[in-house]
């Protein structure tokens, strides 16, 4: 599905990301780990176009996506739901849910995604009519991952989901995420802490400065001492 080869990153000429590789396969849900400053964001950034980089190859079902635009990458299928979530201020919940739908075609029809962005995430049903930024942390993370529900994304870049929420927030977002999964959608979560880590994940790889330094499963991780320094775990 997802493949990324020995991509390189600056940004105003510092060099961000070093041949950072991996890869996710169709259906599966892997995590990039890594402290805050760590490459995480622009990693997920520059496969959705955001930025560009210097060398490198991104590939999305065996096609290089060098020379597409932001646009263009969301129109072959990734979603992208940001940290800081990104609301439309101006619209309703149910018009950012919609809103999706109004620019990408699918096989499945707008009513269906729709649907299924509220079938994973059922909270967001009471406030349909409520302006986008009139919502908990939680709630707009929710609003952000099921609007990448609604694009009918077969790619989901999520980037820290569980930052900044209340412990019990946590668990309902992580069952919905093992949801979309088993919905056959390929998800991407960066992530800071190990201990958020969703136990069904399929793999996880480690990025430090700008380099992966580890890759594995996550009883592998935890095993690793230097794993559970970088990712903030108890030792």
């Amino acid at each position: 599905m997802l493949e990324v080869e020995n991509l390189n990153v600056e940004i105003q000429n510092s060099e961000i990301l070093r041949n950072v590789a991996f890869e996710v396969a169709a259906g599966e849900l892997v995590c990039l780990v890594g402290r805050n400053g760590a490459g995480k964001t622009t990693t997920l950034r520059t496969i959705m176009g955001y930025l560009r980089p210097k060398k490198g190859v991104i590939r999305l079902g065996g096609n290089d996506l060098a020379g597409l635009s932001t646009l263009q990458r969301a129109r072959l299928g990734i979603g992208y739901a940001p940290e800081t979530s990104e609301v439309f201020a101006e619209l309703s919940v149910g018009e950012n849910i919609e809103m999706p739908t109004w620019t990408r075609r699918t096989e499945r029809s707008a009513d269906d995604r729709i649907r299924l962005a509220y079938q994973v995430f059922p909270q967001l049903r009471r406030y349909m009519t409520r302006p986008g930024t009139h919502l908990s942390g939680g709630e707009r993370k929710m609003l952000s991952i099921a609007r990448t529900l609604a694009l009918d994304a077969r790619l989901l870049l999520l980037d820290e989901p569980f930052e900044g929420l209340s412990p019990t927030v946590i668990p309902s977002i992580k069952e919905s995420i093992r949801e979309i999964v088993r919905f056959g959608r390929t998800i991407l979560i960066a992530e800071s802490e190990l201990q958020h880590v969703p136990e069904y994940s399929n793999r996880l790889y480690v990025i430090e400065r700008g380099e992966i330094v580890f890759a594995g499963d996550l009883a592998q991780a935890r095993d690793n001492a230097a794993v559970r320094r970088i990712t903030g775990e108890n030792l």
